[in-house]
């Protein structure tokens, strides 16, 4: 054994993230949210209600706290009917003008990921919402609409 101590400094993290994924309605003024990767402090919140077509939004406005610019953020709700799943793992969607969105892949949660397949093998009618927001989109909920006919 030596008796000389061994100091250790690590620049790097554990790997824990330094934020938290909240429900976009649970957001309020006064709060501080992540916006274009940087923290701001909440002046401005709000939301539309879903529409007929399953739209739904909401609008953030942030003042970073470091340097106090004003930043903004959508985030965008819309449901889709699920058409087709390809050997790939892309959906085909059907828009509300009747064209097809074919460029989202299934989703990565285990639980989702099974409803959607298990359904769609079965044969059933399926809705699925998509959020969209910072330039990415994902499927993350499911409703069943019934069988198809």
């Amino acid at each position: 054994m030596s008796d000389e101590e061994h100091h250790f400094e690590s620049k790097a993290d554990a790997g824990a993230s330094k934020t938290y994924p909240q429900q976009a309605g649970t957001i309020r003024k006064n709060g501080y949210i992540v916006t274009k990767g940087r923290a701001c402090k909440v002046v401005e919140v709000s939301t539309s209600k879903t529409g007929k077509h399953g739209h739904a939004k909401c609008h953030f406005v942030g003042i970073d706290i470091f340097n106090g610019k004003k930043l903004e953020d959508i985030v965008n709700r819309t449901d889709y009917q699920l058409i087709d799943i390809s050997e790939d793992g892309f959906v085909s969607l059907l828009t509300e003008t009747g064209n097809t969105k074919d460029d989202l892949r299934l989703p990565t949660d285990d639980n989702l990921l099974s409803q959607i397949k298990d359904g769609f093998a079965e044969g059933k009618d399926l809705v699925v919402t998509v959020m969209s927001a910072m330039g990415e989109e994902q499927i993350c909920a499911l409703k069943d609409i019934g069988p198809k006919n």
